[in-house]
């Protein structure tokens, strides 16, 4: 009895240590918001791709920060246990402004499967709601933590949400494909509401949900005074159509198949939405 009393202090450490296993020394000192990112050889491993993670720190909602992982190449975010609820809405701020800085980054498809950085288990995919509509995500089983694309992520913090058939059916003449905002497979809204690959639904970032969320930031900028926005939200999306449209032509330009054939094809609305409130938040 006498040797389990000593034991015991050193059970309970390595307990609560436990969920945050892989996270090296490197990462005692992760990255703040406003700081250049740097990928580090040590660092946590991405569940797709495998490389290092760019350890991030953002403002948490009660106190402190909260620390986070993410991968630019698969658009994606680990966060070890509940970390996701803890973000305070500037934190949401810094986040846009990243996924701004990396929009042209390569992106890869998702691997399949995805492995828990802590233990490598599978990761279980999973699913759940919010008034913005049905988001999904890779949950560890040992409870180590989720691994969320950047979409997936703004869905469930309702900035984006997921076209209707009507809107869907409006896109379409418009438009031929879209990126899927879960696995970045390309999805022929012709024919198909969901990826066929992971059947993310199509998604576009809210402009109504993004008024909101400039009028929060506005407000803690000014120390309380609230400045309401004059922007005029369906013009928001039609910009971010013909952004699109501009990189693509610029794309195509580059590679000399201007003159060529070529099916409209839109890329992530959700990121290139995010390129144009960037550009609002900077004014």
């Amino acid at each position: 009895m006498e040797l389990l009393r000593r034991q015991l202090p050193g059970i309970r450490r390595r307990q609560e240590e436990a969920p945050r296993r892989g996270r090296c020394q490197a990462q005692a000192h992760p990255l703040q918001a406003d700081q250049p990112l740097s990928r580090n050889v040590t660092a946590t491993r991405c569940p797709s791709c495998r490389a290092a993670m760019t350890p991030l720190k953002l403002a948490g909602k009660l106190h402190g920060a909260v620390e986070l992982d993410l991968c630019f190449t698969c658009q994606g975010i680990w966060f070890d246990g509940f970390e996701s609820h803890q973000i305070a809405p500037g934190g949401i701020v810094d986040l846009f402004k990243l996924i701004h800085e990396h929009r042209d980054d390569m992106r890869m498809p998702l691997a399949d499967p995805l492995t828990c950085p802590r233990c490598d288990e599978k990761l279980i995919r999973g699913l759940d709601q919010t008034k913005s509509g049905k988001f999904t995500y890779h949950r560890c089983l040992n409870g180590h933590g989720r691994f969320t694309v950047f979409a997936q992520f703004m869905i469930e913090k309702g900035f984006v949400r997921q076209l209707n058939p009507i809107e869907i059916k409006e896109l379409a003449a418009r438009i031929d494909s879209v990126r899927c905002t879960g696995c970045g497979a390309p999805v022929d809204i012709r024919r198909d509401a969901a990826c066929t690959h992971c059947r993310a639904p199509i998604a576009i970032l809210d402009p109504a949900a993004v008024e909101q969320a400039l009028a929060t930031y506005h407000q803690a900028a000014q120390s309380g005074e609230l400045r309401r926005t004059e922007r005029d939200p369906n013009a928001l999306a039609e910009a971010i159509l013909m952004t699109e449209r501009q990189k693509s032509q610029r794309q195509r330009e580059s590679a000399g198949l201007l003159n060529r054939p070529v099916e409209n094809v839109v890329g992530d609305l959700v990121v290139s939405g995010v390129e144009i409130v960037w550009g609002l938040l900077k004014r």
